[in-house]
């Protein structure tokens, strides 16, 4: 059993937090499997008391292991969801494909700097 990382501490850690440094964020979420180095461990109680450096994102996962409820999509994520499906019906409607230049080696039906990319 791994202790709390919080100096004096010695109650058993329930919660594992990382933090991303690139993206000046901590990650909060439950116990990692094993001990990992700049990974702290917490107790309840710092769990609840834990914040991150001012100016940071905390995120914070359940602790039971339950996949965390979706959030509503942002507005620029909706805008961009928007301008993709208005450049996918564009290319469905020959009438709405520009004309090809006569200086165009290949003439395309797309225009514009986003593009369509099909799964299989």
């Amino acid at each position: 059993m791994r202790t709390c990382s919080r100096t004096a501490c010695t109650a058993p850690a329930v919660a594992t937090m990382t933090y991303v440094y690139a993206d000046s964020t901590a990650v909060l979420g439950p116990l990692s499997l094993s001990a990992e180095p700049g990974a702290y461990d917490l107790c309840i109680r710092h769990v609840e008391r834990t914040s991150a450096p001012k100016g940071w994102d905390v995120i914070r996962l359940p602790l039971d292991g339950a996949a965390p409820q979706p959030s509503a999509p942002s507005d620029d994520l909706m805008a961009l969801a928007d301008a993709v499906r208005a450049i996918g019906m564009r290319d469905d409607d020959p009438a709405m494909r520009p004309a090809p230049q006569l200086h165009d080696p290949e003439p395309t039906s797309r225009g514009g700097h986003l593009r369509l990319v099909p799964v299989d």
